[in-house]
């Protein structure tokens, strides 16, 4: 859910402003209003220092810096040359020049070395295996082949520098290991930098008055900190005054949900937070990209992996925060992965080991001659559609109110109700007479509404266009929205073929057994490896994608609302 905001205005001698900021950052639960105002020479100066301070402490905790890679990459080079050197061995260029001799280097298939050339030539072969590499002393007028460049450095020379190279890089990895010891302060300088830097974007949104004497803030907190704040500003040597925040105003969006839910939120940042007078998504992305995530898995086994990776990953520096939303997808994929009775690729249905009550659970057969699962699939998608439609009304009524949002509800009763009404028929809970009257009313108040009171302030001829036109967009459009949760079946499925095609591979080695096991784990372990890591970027995206286009389509969802990022220390 959305937190509730209040807004505050400050007003402070400019005198004071540094130290104003300071005491907010020990609240920590104020939202300075920033202005759209390029940076100053000090926040860009705090900003590269900021930059410099996390790359430095970046390269102490990999252990690397632009240093030792450029190190290691003369060390790479030196190896390349000492490889392609060394098959000429030991050689003194000065003491052959000092003969005058001219030598030609040569290298060519071995195939293709023609002997006969040793009758014209003073060839001296150096080495031979699946090349030959030869030198020429002296006149090679008129021979076939390119030559080479010559050697600059024999290879002792080469592998003397490469010797040297390693002791440096030694020595240097040494010192950057030594300078762990740095990382507790420079963290520490970092943190009082980036309060500096937080304090000089929000001095930013100062507006001055009475001759640049006065400055005014705007900011906005949480109400539910508002007894406490409130406390402590009356501290304060200012003025300052609070109301509760407006649409208009445009306020930080905070959102507040249980421990669940709040994994999700990660989801729904990458779309964007709602509007203050929108409606937080989170709830229905944990439930349904949930669900969603486990049917395109749809295998108990990668279910259970991925709980073993959630747990590994909080001891994984970076990722430990996935932790939970990787865990919680990986028993969803175990429990859907049951139901959908396939466990590494293999139908436990069949199985006759497993359980009567645990089969009973398990989706199997057909449904009108359809595969039962990707029925599922279609019913889950209206329901989710459904659901979006109410959301959709619910929060158009209540900013709008009911007589600004008939054309939603139009849409509303016909769609929902219509499903609604279809279902209590489907199970004979409707008479005929009772069928063939509540369709009568839906249908008169779905028309009144799309094609009459879509806009109760414009001319009727208007709002039957627009309905028309509404008509046209709707009926096109949520058909391809209903076969979009086919894919919910369809990557289950084809993740689930793939791990039987691994494991029917695998059995292929197996023969007699003996030695036939090795290639059997072998192929077991790399094919569903592979296999889960493709389910995982399907059963990601996909489910992303009917959350964020089909689901915030139909729920009108906007997701332009700015987070709420106090200044704190």
């Amino acid at each position: 859910m959305i937190e509730k905001m209040t807004k505050y205005n400050f007003i402070l001698l400019a005198r004071e402003k540094e130290a104003f900021l300071s005491d907010l950052q020990e609240l920590g639960v104020v939202d300075i209003t920033r202005r759209e105002k390029q940076l100053d020479a000090r926040s860009s100066e705090l900003f590269g220092k900021i930059s410099s301070e996390k790359k430095l402490i970046g390269e102490i905790e990999s252990g690397t810096d632009q240093t030792l890679a450029r190190m290691q990459e003369k060390l790479t080079e030196l190896r390349k040359d000492a490889e392609d050197v060394r098959v000429w061995g030991e050689w003194d260029r000065d003491a052959i020049e000092k003969t005058g001799i001219k030598l030609h280097f040569y290298c060519v298939a071995a195939s293709k070395y023609d002997s006969a050339w040793e009758n014209e030539y003073a060839i001296q072969i150096v080495e031979k295996d699946k090349n030959c590499w030869f030198v020429i002393a002296g006149d090679n007028e008129s021979f076939p082949l390119k030559e080479i460049p010559a050697p600059g450095r024999s290879i002792s020379e080469i592998e003397a520098e490469i010797k040297g190279i390693e002791a440096e890089i030694a020595d240097y990895e040494t010192a950057l290991k030594a300078r762990r010891a740095e990382l507790p302060a420079l963290r520490r300088e970092l943190a009082v930098t980036e309060d500096e830097f937080a304090r000089a974007l929000a001095s930013q949104g100062a507006e001055s008055a009475a001759e640049d004497s006065l400055c005014i803030f705007e900011g906005f907190a949480p109400e539910e900190n508002g007894a406490k704040l409130k406390a402590e500003l009356d501290k304060m040597d200012i003025v300052w005054m609070d109301c509760g925040a407006a649409v208009e105003d445009n306020p930080p969006i905070k959102l507040k949900n249980n421990w669940f839910v709040r994994q999700f939120e990660v989801l729904t940042d990458m779309y964007g937070r709602p509007d203050y007078n929108e409606f937080d998504p989170t709830p229905y992305i944990s439930v349904f990209f949930l669900l969603f995530f486990a049917m395109c898995m749809g295998d108990a086994g990668y279910g259970l992996l991925l709980i073993v990776i959630g747990i590994l990953l909080k001891k994984v520096k970076g990722l430990a925060d996935m932790s939970p939303l990787v865990t919680i997808l990986g028993v969803g994929t175990f429990v859907v992965g049951i139901v959908m009775h396939t466990f590494f690729g293999v139908d436990i249905s069949a199985l006759e080991w497993v359980p009567a009550w645990m089969k009973g659970l398990m989706i199997t057969g057909t449904i009108g001659g359809f595969e039962a699962q990707m029925v599922l699939s279609l019913v889950i998608g209206i329901i989710h559609l459904c659901l979006a439609m109410v959301v959709k009304t619910v929060y158009a009524t209540r900013n709008k109110g009911f007589l600004g949002s008939l054309g939603i509800w139009g849409w509303t009763l016909l769609i929902v109700g219509g499903v609604v009404v279809g279902v209590l028929a489907m199970s004979s809970l409707l008479s005929e007479t009772a069928l063939k009257w509540t369709v009568i009313v839906l249908g008169v108040l779905s028309a009144l509404g799309i094609f009459l009171f879509n806009d109760i302030h414009r001319n009727p001829l208007k709002n039957i266009g627009s309905g028309l036109w509404e008509t046209y967009n709707t009926v096109t459009g949520l058909l391809g929205d209903v076969l979009s949760y086919l894919r919910l079946y369809a990557l289950g499925l084809a993740g689930g073929m793939l791990g039987k095609a691994f494991n029917d591979i695998a059995t292929m080695t197996l023969g007699d057994g003996g030695l036939g096991y090795i290639p059997f784990a072998i192929i077991l372990i790399i094919g569903h490896a592979l296999n889960l890591a493709m389910c995982c970027l399907g059963a990601f995206v996909h489910p992303l994608r009917l959350n964020f286009l089909e689901f915030f389509k139909n729920s009108g969802y906007d997701g332009k609302g700015r987070a709420y990022r106090p200044i704190k220390k």
